[in-house]
């Protein structure tokens, strides 16, 4: 009988991407499936508790084992923001580009562009939590960059390549970002499980 495991998100694009990562013998199971349709609060303070706690609302009132990421872009010198608030850094729905606008105004003049990008899953086993986290390193370019990805991608440079996020195919990308690094870390142990 194959194992069932819900991935908490409401985006099908990226359930998708998961889907095909995890290990044969797994059934992913979305929100939708579930009849989950609420939004899941995402209160806590750091990207760990974030997933934790969208893994823990699915366990607690769906009965199912769960994976959840949160991810947040930390800037060196802005002391880590945007950070946890990444999504909705201009404001309560805030679209990527008023984010990115936000950020470039933040940075204006600076030298320091050093950053990160970092994903946090959590997978809940019972009442048992494992925690996988993915981190891209890189710096914020002055100016938008390339028409793919989403988000931050066009003004985020990797460590090691002259191009954004944006400008990477997305096969490209996901070998060497930190949601690819995080969900193969993830991959590695359902392998095993």
């Amino acid at each position: 009988m194959e194992k069932e495991l819900v991935f908490a998100t409401h985006n099908p694009h990226k359930f998708e991407e998961v889907q095909q990562m995890m290990p044969k013998g797994l059934r992913l199971l979305s929100l939708s499936d579930i009849g989950c349709t609420e939004e899941i609060p995402e209160t806590e303070q750091t990207l760990e508790g974030n997933a934790r706690l969208k893994a823990q609302h699915v366990r607690q009132r769906y009965g199912y084992d769960c994976i959840a990421d949160d991810t947040g872009l930390e800037v060196d010198a802005l002391n880590g923001a945007p950070g946890v608030y990444s999504a909705r850094y201009a404001g309560p729905g805030a679209d990527a580009q008023a984010n990115t606008a936000k950020l470039l105004q933040a940075l204006s003049g600076n030298a320091r562009r050093n950053a990160r990008f970092r994903t946090v899953i959590v997978l809940t086993e019972g009442s048992a939590f494992r925690y996988f986290e993915g981190v891209a390193e890189g710096e914020i370019l002055e100016a938008p960059r390339g028409h793919g990805g989403f988000g931050y991608d066009p003004v985020f440079r990797p460590s090691g390549y002259s191009c954004s996020f944006a400008e990477l195919t997305p096969e490209e990308k996901n070998a060497i970002s930190h949601r690819g690094k995080a969900f193969r870390a993830l991959q590695d142990y359902m392998a095993r499980y």
